[in-house]
């Protein structure tokens, strides 16, 4: 009886051994290669396979592996009742990034990544993550994330490093559900030290002749030499200028990349903001009623196209708010009204009054980013102030702020460019924000309703970009910096942009930046925010 039940414990003993070597081994599998030719040019062979990678020398990386059954048939088997086009609408390949046997990054592949036999036919696969030039496939944008947004760059400092990348099928549907892993193999990385110009480091003087009081109060220095350093390295990449606002005195001022305070900066969007302005002080000088107006109050819409009578519920307020239900997203390039469809043709306000209305959408609560709708609203003030939008607005905001430097962009018709774009010098985009922080106060002198500056700053809608909340032509967000919130309101434009007025804090920060088309710049100005000047100019 005791032999009987040592050889049943044995036997179960045998069996967990099997089955745990099975399993480990399907974990450890190394079936993923590595090369750093131009496959474009030369097919692969395992001669080609390497173990050693040197970033930002090294012009090519590729990955190369083979499945035993093509992507399709492992989706399967993860959600078995759904059809072959259902499961290539909710899944795909899942690609995790490690770092020193650290997962730093995982990648989802959206529907629209690889054509259909990628997962239903192919086994063997070679991808292109790293080459010299910028291309229009899936891979690169994947290593792109993956280092400028995914924390790559900072995981991967000076010195040696080991990089793997694993391959499972993932389903998402009410929840996400990932499969066994398919492809595994590992790299070594090397990454050279990066030469900088030390001058670049040290804290920037600030010169007499700002327009500004300097503040004599302190800041961690250490700090800001920090994200000097970063910027010199290119970890953020064309920052022109830095200029930090406390309680109305210049506190911090640097510049970058040629850039100086005499530099008059191109903020894209930011510019929107500077429409928001304007409307309000027409507003409040009775040139236009309100903000409820409505647009067919100042155009006949029945003599564009695709009139409907839903145009005549749009109003300037939904225009300021981003939801006036025109088919317009600048998000989406497919959208008839994406802004890019809209600079080529030769009238941009009919270009935008032509489009029809997004069915399904609804007024004050479906978020679309607008640019168009933005054109038109400047189009509006430039009819009904006197002497047009950019007379007006020297007038009224600029020479009441003391700026004189400053130029503007034009649409086909010669009007003020709303979209974006006007250029003005980092110290004096910092008087805009002060101007807000103020609640439109000036040097004693209301320039702008307090009323309207509340509003404008207010979380008027929640907006789809980041889940945030957006107001009139500026946005919303809460930085967490050492166990605390800071709710700050910002003029943000392509390329990292910004203009953040603080709340509850008395500070006013301007990053310019020409990133443009970089998809981490706005990431990268998040980070210079949370991680060096919040800890710079509040402290520990």
């Amino acid at each position: 009886m005791k032999s009987n039940y040592f050889l049943i414990l044995i036997t179960c003993v045998i069996i967990s051994c099997n089955n745990k070597s099975k399993n480990s081994h399907s974990e450890e599998i190394e079936n993923l290669s590595f090369s750093k030719i131009d496959v474009s040019k030369n097919q692969p062979t395992s001669k080609d396979y390497l173990k050693n990678f040197t970033l930002n020398k090294d012009e090519f990386l590729n990955i190369h592996f083979t499945l035993e059954k093509p992507l399709i048939q492992s989706l399967q088997l993860l959600a078995p009742k759904l059809t072959e086009v259902e499961l290539l609408e909710k899944g795909s390949f899942q690609f995790s990034f490690l770092v020193d046997g650290e997962i730093v990054y995982v990648e989802n592949l959206n529907k629209g990544a690889g054509l259909k036999a990628f997962k239903t036919e192919q086994v063997n696969h070679r991808i292109q993550l790293v080459t010299p030039k910028q291309l229009d496939y899936w891979g690169w944008f994947m290593w792109l994330k993956f280092m400028k947004l995914g924390g790559g760059q900072d995981a991967l400092s000076e010195g040696n490093h080991s990089l793997g990348i694993e391959v499972r099928p993932y389903i998402k549907q009410d929840t996400l559900k990932v499969g066994t892993l398919l492809a595994k193999g590992n790299i070594n990385i090397e990454v050279p030290k990066i030469p900088i110009d030390k001058s670049l480091i040290p804290i920037q003087k600030i010169q007499p002749n700002s327009g500004w009081e300097i503040s004599k109060d302190n800041f961690d220095s250490n700090k800001i030499e920090a994200l000097n350093k970063k910027i010199a390295e290119g970890r953020f990449e064309n920052i022109n200028g830095i200029v930090v606002i406390k309680e109305n005195k210049l506190l911090i001022e640097e510049y970058f990349n040629g850039e100086t305070r005499d530099s008059l900066h191109d903020p894209r969007s930011v510019g929107k903001s500077i429409a928001s302005t304007m409307l309000g002080i027409a507003i409040e000088e009775n040139f236009i009623k309100n903000e409820n107006a409505l647009l067919k109050d100042f155009y006949n819409l029945k003599s564009y196209k695709n009139y409907s009578k839903e145009k005549d519920s749009v109003t300037l307020k939904s225009l300021l708010t981003m939801n006036s239900k025109f088919l317009g997203d600048d998000s989406d390039y497919n959208s008839p009204g994406n802004e890019e469809n809209m600079y080529p043709t030769k009238n941009w306000v009919k270009f935008t009054l032509d489009l029809p209305i997004q069915k399904g959408k609804v007024i004050g609560e479906d978020f679309a980013y607008f640019t168009a709708g933005v054109v038109v609203l400047g189009d509006i003030i430039n009819k009904y102030v006197p002497k047009g939008l950019v007379s007006y607005a020297d007038e009224k905001l600029f020479t009441p702020l003391g700026i004189t430097n400053y130029q503007w962009e034009y649409t086909p018709q010669k009007v003020g460019n709303t979209a974006g774009g006007i250029r003005l010098r980092a110290v004096d985009f910092a008087k805009y924000g002060q101007l807000y922080k103020n609640k439109g106060l000036w040097y004693g002198k209301q320039i702008l309703n307090k009323k309207w500056v509340e509003k404008s700053l207010d979380e008027q809608i929640k907006q789809s970009v980041d889940g945030d909340s957006y107001g009139y032509l500026f946005w919303n967000k809460t930085y967490e910096y050492n166990n605390k919130e800071y709710q700050v309101s910002f003029c943000s434009g392509n390329g990292g942009n910004k203009i953040f007025i603080f709340k509850d804090i008395p500070f006013v920060v301007v990053i310019t930046s020409s990133a443009y088309n970089n998809p981490s710049a706005h990431a990268n100005a998040d980070k210079m925010m949370i991680e060096y000047m919040l800890p710079a100019i509040i402290g520990k």
